[in-house]
């Protein structure tokens, strides 16, 4: 009960004897590739000059291709160069004419946002101050605030300065404006135009008769 299994001992010997003999004839295959390995190499050292010449032709077609790849190579770098600096000559002048023609452009804008702001007939736009003067009472300069807010695109009224009975008076205007037409038509008093600025306009109340300046009356 104890000792060892016959059929287990048998099977054992068994595929041990059968691994061994795989072994031998892989052995055997492996001694026969090395035989015939010998029998080529011993050909080829027969006709050591053959070889070599084959040897010489294949590096000297190597060398052969390999010249021809640098010469290649060496001809696309200077294409390459020529016409890097083909495109460097044409930003440099590209650049140049780019700040030629933005300097006429802030030229050109500059010109016609003086003519919108102010041309024969007052046009302005933007933001413009009016210098108006001398104001008799706040009733005055309120009828004013509220003779330019009633201007067709005027916004953001407000009284900038307010000294010596003469106010200055900003506002935005969105569009082309005939600013003078407009407050005298709205303004609640006669006025008189002393300068026209680039910005604005410089008016003048008759400082004798208030009375008759004050239209609401």
């Amino acid at each position: 009960m104890r000792g060892y299994d016959p059929n287990e001992v048998d099977a054992a010997i068994e595929a041990r004897d059968a691994r061994l003999a795989r072994l031998e004839r892989e052995a055997q295959r492996l001694a026969e590739r090395v035989v015939d390995r010998e029998k080529r190499l011993h050909d080829v050292l027969k006709r050591p000059m053959s070889v070599t010449k084959g040897i010489e032709e294949i590096y000297g077609q190597a060398r052969r291709q390999a010249t021809r790849i640098r010469m290649k190579a060496l001809d696309d770098a200077v294409q390459m160069a020529e016409r890097v600096a083909e495109l460097t000559r044409l930003r440099d002048d590209l650049s140049a004419r780019l700040t030629e023609l933005a300097e006429v452009a802030r030229a050109r804008l500059g010109l016609e946002e003086e003519v919108v702001r102010k041309d024969a007939h007052n046009v302005f736009a933007g933001q413009v101050e009016v210098d108006v003067g001398p104001l008799h009472d706040f009733a005055q300069l309120t009828g004013f605030e509220d003779a330019a807010a009633g201007i067709d695109g005027a916004s953001e009224i407000k009284v900038r300065r307010f000294t010596d009975r003469r106010a200055t008076v900003s506002m935005k205007l969105e569009g082309p404006v005939e600013l003078l037409r407009e407050l005298e038509e709205k303004a609640p008093f006669d006025f008189v135009v002393r300068d026209t600025r680039s910005d604005g306009l410089v008016l003048d109340l008759d400082d004798e008769d208030p009375a008759q300046q004050d239209r609401a009356a």
